[in-house]
């Protein structure tokens, strides 16, 4: 924004040296202060940003002296010089004091106070107070105290109370904003502080003590400056940003609340219940002691393994309750009662909790059960769109933040003072300097033999790791290069440096490097082959590998210390790693047999990463990730500190109410998986609903404690703890976008394997080209051989007609053999595709040729005879021109050739009576295909295509389980089929004799079309034969066509092939990753997952009943289900990825987790929380396998995407009262008033309350109904040409209309419709100029963006359907269980388009593929009959169900990907257009509002007089501050009769002030000058007869000219001494008049 200006005014003047603090700098600092006192002007500088507190001084300030050292000195920043002074330390760190003594501040000079300052500044005493601070942290983890903690507690509390006094004395009480009160972090630690002895002395007080001190942790922010600076930008920047979009968000989430109020109130507690009853008292069903859990009433109706009662509703499409059971409105709502409408606080929390997608699926499940599956749309609009907007204001506006921080960081760094360069510079050099001399010593002391071959070797190792070498280039003691001298370079003997060369030439060649890339990957082979279970030959085989992959890399590694030396070898960051590798696998080899120590075996998964030394996208990515964690350490430390702080205040809040109320949660009054009981499962829950799922365990946290203390704690870290998420990811983001211009050269090794790979290709190509010589020769004369082709253009039927009889062929320039012609006519026969020599050119639309086609319109132009030739590419088969309709008759192209078939064999030319004839074959061939590409290239034609696409894709609609039930559309649907087939079929017909087959097959849109025709040719097949059924279900694929004949889906999916397709680097890059965790999860949980299963509960069974697989295979009761594996496992690395894409999508992540921590070895039955610290393997994934992943791939997709618009008296009294301000507030406060009468309503209001709320709603319809009557009678039939006026009407209508059918039916419309109606009168905050700026500049992205986004949504509407049509065809059946019930399945279409959506926002779709998995006789009935179809069985296929969902997620999430950075980016371009000059609509309203103050009656005119004060009235850019009389005379606007200024002169003079007088500029004046008039067409105008400037001239002029004439009047008065007292006398009247007369004209000439 304005960064560049500030930059400019921070710069301070030449610096200054370092000068003491003194009594006379005391002395002139006060008398400066009095003088700026007594000025009037403001001082407008600012701080120097290099010169804040906590910054190291820059050396262009001079070398600080031992005496200068922690002692007061004059400040160096002038801002700062005025009452405060300054102190460095020994690392030169800045601290500034207030020097003035008030509020019993020491003067600046006290012994004690220069005393305690020193060590305050001291870095031992910032240490040593960290050291407490995390001594303390520690010891808050911890819930039992020993005996010794109070005498912790007191002493860090004794350490904090000095740490306060030294600071009250060092700083000052409260002298200024550098005094101890002037900081709130001392606010903070003295408040904690005071709080602390208050709280020792009250009884009773521990827990609210030990509450209160987990504040301390705060302290460790103004500990570390750079995180201090960091909370200080995000506080005075972020939030201030943050701050529309967090009044907008509420308001969305307001209105949504009211309307879900409206739509569900109560719905959520109609529950069937069993009648008649059994028990008419209705007792409360209790299975367990626990006097806490209970069911609500025995006659509700459970699903099996839910723990609320089945939920019922009263409309058709509605759940249903079972035979024997009515629903009624009865008992609580679900999840413990809080998930409800039924007033606005519960309604508020449902919609926020959509959207952040938090279990979605769940809730609307609830709803579509009470309340219908037609409120779908209603969740669709909250928990896609709405979230998507959301998420994409606040990653936009963090994105700005975030860029304009970088920019302004960048342009500091450009500013940085020459003096402070040269110092470090010199400072650099000097100590480089003194390393080379060093290393120089040593070298010179060797013989000439042993240099030459060293420094060689040492040169080849530097050159290859120079970026090492330059971060490892520091100052080492000498006795350092001694050591290296003697042990390190190793040049013993002629023999040794002999050897060293041999094995630096095998080592370094580019094939060993190739070699070690197949190595590595075939240990990553290796490593991948792990499963479980496992034979022994195999599990032997892999051991030998793994042996024999050590042994190679051990070699690798001797091999180049040989031939480099270690001082060389280790120099190099790979080495390094490498030798770690391998010192892991030798460390792995010795420790195998160790008990409890197989966990070393993780350490091979390091063997992979070696492969990015031989991967330059790996390189750069990982340096970009290095420099960008570095830049960005203060946010990572911040939000690691958060998170621990958040979790410490857990842990004390609610320790004690789940320890206590327990039982309110679990039935067994167990301690659930997810509390908060102590530190390590506090951190857990903290970083789950950090991880979007918090609403379970807030549910948990209500029962347990209070709404008081959960609903804030949960708000504090969902806010805050985001909000440093998506700083630190848009911030990554960024990074990333730019790793392809990291300065990173490509390493030798990837050199060499690039260049080994170059030597292999040439080599095959060498062998192939000697191979194939012969053959080679033959093919070249046989090509040469083709005859050229002509092509000759007419522009007349004379011409034409001249063309067909006076034609003539080229002579050949080589001879053939009849031989190879022959050869050359077989094999050309056998084709489908026409041959070069033989295909004809005819005339084809622009539009078809697309960009595969380029080849066919390369033409050659030759000129011979007068006659325009072109010669056409041997390659083309059908080449072709554009037709224009009006004449296409007398435009026809033709091809010359000679004949390929000599009837004597010598090449002799035809009779020209065959030519004849051939001749008349061609053109009635050309007219032929002429007269397709007229069909394929008309319009109507292609609408009709277009149609009937869209009728063949709705149709597929319609074919669900219940198509055999209806027989009348099954049999359309069959006939629809037929003709949509022959429709196609003859399309491709005409396609092809139209563009010809090459033309066709090279278009990639025409490709798709062949291959969806084929798909309707299979299902055609397929419905007539019975064993060829199963290709009726590739019918979903005839969506896809649609892509190809509408443009808009064109450019979208080229636009995502542009921007995704050269990622794919990155992509392997962040797939080996997860490879690495997915291998881990097999070495660390393969076969481990299996339990023994109770199948009468279906709970597992306690370890104290069964322990291993041996006792679970003896129970006689479990013989059906003796050893059960859980659904989502890492037996296998394929099982592996699986299971981490359902972590990856927060779905089903929690019962993996479960079965993580439970398991203990493989055949041993798991036990709870046995191994609870695997929770860390799922912490290390989601950071690293999916956070930093997820930054590289977007970003690498973002720096893609930005590679690739007359009235009666009445009358006008009621205008303007209701054009008025005044009129728009009082409106706009009436909406929010009736929205706070809807937030009290509640479903357990009382009968009055409702009464009063239907009268509150008919007063507000008869309001709303006055406004649009005042405003009817003030615009007339104008009223209905402003849309917002036409909703206002049909608002009031439809409200009317309710209000009167509600009071004379009493059920036909609810009372909730028309409040509904009311309260859609909201969006009003929204309009243009009535409501607040900010809420239309956070629309404006979306504005702007919304024809992206429409064609984004109509692609992955496209996708969803596809999806959801193959969904049907192959799900349809599923057994109803786990995420396939009577809401969510694959049934209907609708049905079908509820799952893919639900897995589109990743909600329950491992609910629906564990269902798929349900493929054994245990888990599904493979026989079972499906009435009304043929189909058997229940069962699913899980490796098609894998297929399905992993494909959708990924080109869904790409789609959305896609959405969100088109977003974000139009936030970048709003913010650089506002950044450069330009005005927008917006702006000249204002100035017609502005306008309209001056010129009341509306003439368009003002006078000059009041030009100054109207100009100064417009806001920003047209503002023109006072004085601005002479920037108004230099505009030289026009003036009229009167001295008036028509209105379109001021704003055009206005904007060209503004945007300048370029080129562009001109035309945007024009522009604004036509609407202007167009916009008044019948107003009168004046001709101008002056300018401001000349009437400026005029003025000046006639004073000057009055002047010289009282001037000579004064002298003939002189002059005349005779008549002097008759001059007097009549002089005083007119000079009096002169003066009169002079005043008026002045004055008339004032602007």
């Amino acid at each position: 924004m304005v960064a560049s200006s500030k930059l400019a005014m921070l710069e301070s003047p030449e610096p200054k040296g370092l000068v003491p603090f003194t009594k006379e700098s005391l002395e002139l600092m006060k008398q400066r202060i009095a003088k700026k006192h007594n000025e009037e002007h403001e001082d407008d500088s600012e701080p120097n940003i290099d010169l804040e507190v906590g910054r190291v001084l820059s050396f262009a300030y001079g070398s600080l002296s031992p005496e200068l050292m922690s002692v007061p000195l004059e400040d160096v920043d002038p801002y700062y010089n005025k009452n405060t002074f300054m102190v460095l330390n020994k690392n030169r760190t800045i601290f500034r004091f207030n020097a003035t003594s008030t509020c019993c501040t020491l003067s600046p000079f006290n012994s004690i106070r220069r005393t305690l300052i020193k060590v305050l500044v001291h870095p031992f005493f910032r240490l040593f107070i960290l050291i407490s601070v995390l001594t303390d942290c520690i010891f808050m983890t911890k819930n039992n105290f020993v005996d010794w903690i109070t005498i912790l507690e007191n002493t860090l509390l004794g350490i904090y109370t000095l740490e306060i006094l030294v600071k009250l004395i060092a700083r000052g009480i409260w002298a200024g904003p550098f005094s101890f009160f002037g900081d709130p972090w001392n606010w903070l630690d003295f408040s904690v502080t005071l709080f602390e002895f208050i709280m020792r002395s009250l009884p009773g007080s521990s827990s609210i003590l030990v509450t209160a001190r987990t504040l301390r942790i705060l302290k460790i922010i103004p500990l570390c400056q750079g995180v201090k600076s960091f909370v200080g930008k995000l506080s005075n920047d972020c939030w201030k940003r943050l701050g529309g979009a967090i009044a907008l968000t509420l308001l969305f989430l307001s209105v949504f609340s009211l309307m879900g109020m409206g739509l569900f109130m109560g719905n959520l507690k109609h529950k069937c219940l069993r009648w008649p009853q059994e028990s008419d008292n209705g007792t409360l069903y209790n299975r367990t002691a626990n006097p806490y859990y209970s069911r609500e009433m025995e006659n509700y109706y459970y699903l099996e393994g839910e723990r609320d009662a089945l939920l019922c509703g009263k409309r058709t499409d509605a759940s249903q309750c079972p035979e024997g059971y009515i629903c009624l409105k009865a008992g609580r709502n679900p999840d413990y009662g809080y998930t409800n409408f039924d007033n606005f606080g519960w309604a508020f929390l449902a919609l926020f909790r959509l959207m952040t997608q938090d279990y979605p699926e769940a809730l609307y499940h609830q709803i579509l059960y009470a309340s219908g599956k037609i409120y779908m749309v209603f969740f669709v609009v909250v928990s896609f769109w709405f979230a998507f907007y959301m998420a994409s204001l606040f990653l936009g506006i963090l994105a700005v933040a975030h860029g304009e921080e970088k920019q302004e960081r960048a342009e500091r760094a450009k500013k940085m003072q020459p003096n402070d360069q040269q110092n470090l510079k010199e400072l650099q050099e000097g100590k480089a300097a003194a390393q080379n001399k060093t290393t120089q010593i040593e070298m010179k002391k060797r013989s000439s033999t042993s240099v030459s071959t060293t420094v060689d070797m040492l040169d080849d190792a530097t050159l290859r790791h120079k970026e090492g070498v330059k971060e490892a280039g520091k100052t080492c003691p000498l006795c350092w290069y001694k050591f290296a001298k003697t042990f390190l370079i190793w040049n013993c003997s002629p023999c040794w440096l002999k050897l060293k060369d041999f094995v630096h030439k095998i080592i370094m060649d580019p094939f060993t490097d190739l070699a070690l890339v197949i190595c590595i990957i075939l240990n990553i082979l290796f490593l991948a082959l792990e499963h479980y279970p496992m034979n022994e030959e195999t599990n032997h085989l892999l051991g030998i590998g793994n042996l024999v992959f050590i042994g190679i890399f051990t070699a690798e590694m001797i091999f180049k210390i040989v031939a480099m030396n270690p001082y060389g070898y280790f120099h190099a960051g790979w080495n390094i790693f490498d030798s770690i590798v391998v010192f892991l696998g030798l460390a792995e080899i010795f420790l195998m047999a160790t008990e409890g120590l197989a966990i070393v075996r993780l350490f091979r998964m390091l063997r992979i990463f070696k492969l990015g030394k031989y991967w330059p996208t790996f390189t750069k990515l990982m340096w970009t990730l290095n420099h960008s964690l570095v830049a960005l350490k203060n946010v990572i430390i911040l939000l690691f500190m958060f998170i621990f702080f958040s979790a410490v205040l857990g842990l004390k809040v609610f320790s004690g109410s789940y320890e206590h109320c327990v039982c309110k949660v679990d039935e067994d009054c167990q301690l659930p998986r997810w509390h908060m009981h102590d530190f390590f499962h506090s951190f857990l829950v903290v970083f789950r609903i950090l991880c979007g799922e918090w609403i379970e365990t807030l549910w948990e946290c209500l029962e347990v404690a209070s709404q008081i203390t959960c609903i804030p704690f949960y708000i504090m870290v969902i806010l805050i703890g985001n909000l440093l998420i998506l700083y630190l990811f848009v911030a990554l983001v960024s990074s990333f976008s730019a790793y392809q211009s990291a300065a990173i050269e490509e390493s030798n090794e990837a050199k060499n394997v690039r260049l080994a790979m170059a030597r292999i290709k040439e080599g095959i190509n060498y062998v192939i080209l000697r191979l194939s010589c012969k053959k080679a020769n033959v093919l070249k004369e046989t090509v040469d051989n083709v005859h050229d082709l002509y092509v000759q253009e007419t522009i007349s039927d004379n011409t034409l007609s001249a063309l067909s009889n006076t034609q003539e062929f080229p002579r050949d320039k080589e001879k053939s053999s009849g031989s190879e012609q022959n050869t050359l006519t077989e094999k050309e026969s056998q084709s489908l595709i026409p041959s070069p020599t033989l295909s004809e050119t005819v005339p084809i639309a622009s539009g078809e040729s697309d960009l595969e086609n380029l080849d066919n319109k390369d033409l050659r132009s030759r000129s011979a005879d007068g006659s325009s030739k072109e010669k056409i590419k041997p390659s083309s088969s059908s080449e072709c021109s554009t037709v224009d309709i009006a004449i296409s008759e007398e435009e026809m192209v033709y091809e010359r050739e000679k004949p390929k078939h000599p009837p004597n064999g010598n090449g002799r030319r035809s009779s020209p009576g065959q030519i004849s004839r051939e001749n008349k074959k061609r053109k009635m061939w050309q007219n032929i295909r002429k007269t397709c590409c007229k069909i394929v290239e008309n319009s109507w034609f292609k609408c009709f295509i277009g149609l009937v696409t869209l009728l063949s894709t709705g149709a597929l609609a319609f074919e669900d389980i219940y198509i055999n039930q209806r027989k009348t559309i099954k049999i359309l649907l069959e006939y629809a089929d037929m003709i949509f087939t022959y429709i196609f079929i003859l399309e491709m017909l005409l396609k092809w004799m139209a563009y010809g087959f090459k033309a066709y097959f090279t278009n990639a849109w025409h490709r798709l079309d062949f291959m969806v025709v084929i798909v309707f040719c299979l299902s055609l097949i397929g419905k007539s034969r019975e064993d060829l059924r199963p290709l009726t279900s590739t019918k979903f694929l005839r969506a896809l066509r649609v892509l190809s004949q509408f443009e808009r889906m064109k450019v979208v999916v080229r636009a995502l092939i542009k921007t995704t397709l050269p990622t794919v680097s990155v992509f392997l890059v962040c797939l080996l990753i997860w490879l690495v965790f997915s291998i881990m999860g097999v070495q660390l949980f393969a076969g481990k997952f299996y339990e023994c299963i109770d199948p009468t509960s279906g709970e597992r069974f306690p370890v104290s009943e069964v322990q291993n697989k041996s006792q679970c295979e003896s129970l006689l009761f479990n013989e059906s289900m003796p050893w059960e594996n859980a659904e989502m496992n890492f037996d296998n690395v394929g099982n592996g990825f699986l299971s981490l894409l359902q972590v990856a999508t927060f779905n089903g992540w929690i019962s993996i987790m479960n079965s993580a921590v439970d398991s203990i070895a493989i055949s041993l039955q798991p036990n709870f929380e046995d191994n609870i610290y695997m929770y860390c393997y799922f912490i290390s994934f989601i950071i690293y396998g999916l956070f930093l992943p997820l930054s590289m791939l977007i970003g690498a997709i973002v720096a893609n995407f930005n590679k690739l618009k007359l009235k009666n008296k009445l009358q006008g009294f009621i205008f303007g009262m209701v054009t008025s301000q005044i009129f728009n507030i009082i409106i706009l406060v009436l909406i929010f008033a009736y929205a706070l009468t809807l937030m009290i309503e509640s479903d357990n209001g009382s009968q009055q309350m409702k009464i009063a709320s239907f009268w509150i709603t008919i007063i507000f319809a008869l309001l709303y109904t006055g406004e649009f009557l005042l405003k009817l009678i003030s615009f007339r039939c104008y009223y209905f040409t402003i849309g917002w006026n036409i909703f206002d009407f049909m608002v009031v209508i439809f409200s009317l209309t309710g209000i009167v059918l509600h009071v004379m039916t009493d059920y036909l419309i609810s009372p909730a419709l028309t409040q509904l109606i009311l309260l859609s009168r909201t969006v009003h905050v929204l309009r243009l100029g009535k409501g607040p700026k900010v809420f239309h500049d956070l629309l404006l992205p979306l504005m702007f963006s919304l024809p992206a986004l429409l064609n984004l949504g109509l692609l992955i509407f496209l996708v969803m359907f596809v999806y959801a049509i193959f969904g049907m065809y192959n799900f349809a059946y599923l057994k109803k269980e786990l995420g396939i019930n009577d809401v969510s399945n694959f049934e209907t279409f609708g049905s079908s388009m509820l799952c893919i959506f639900q897995v589109t926002i990743f909600a329950g779709w491992d609910g629906m593929l564990s269902t798929i998995f349900h493929s054994k006789w245990s888990d599904c009935d493979p026989d079972k009959i499906n009435p009304g179809t043929q189909i058997r069985g229940d069962c699913g296929n899980p490796y098609v169900g894998i297929a399905y969902f992993v494909s959708y997620i990924f080109i869904s999430w790409l789609i959305i990907v896609n959405m969100y950075i088109v977003v974000v980016m139009e936030f970048f371009k709003i913010v650089s257009k506002k950044k450069a000059k330009t005005l927008s609509e917006d702006d000249f309203r204002k100035f017609f509002q502005v306008w309209e103050r001056f010129d009341p009656d509306k003439t368009q005119y003002i006078d000059s007089s009041k030009l100054s004060d109207f100009a100064a009235a417009l806001p920003q850019p047209l503002l023109m501050a006072k004085p601005n009389k002479g920037q108004l005379i230099a505009m030289d606007l026009p003036m009229a009769v009167g001295d008036r200024i028509h209105c379109l002169d001021i704003l055009l003079a206005l904007t060209r002030r503004v945007l300048g007088t370029e080129e562009r500029m001109e035309k945007v004046l024009s522009e604004i000058e036509t609407g202007f008039v167009l916009a008044n067409p019948f107003k009168v105008t004046y001709e101008p007869i002056t300018t401001t400037l000349k009437r400026k001239q005029e003025s000046a002029s006639a004073t000057i000219i009055q002047r010289a004439y009282k001037s000579y009047r004064w002298r003939q008065n002189v002059n005349k001494t005779p008549d002097i007292h008759m001059i007097d006398d009549d002089g005083d009247v007119k000079a009096a008049k002169e003066e009169k007369h002079v005043g008026k004209a002045e004055g008339k000439s004032t602007i």
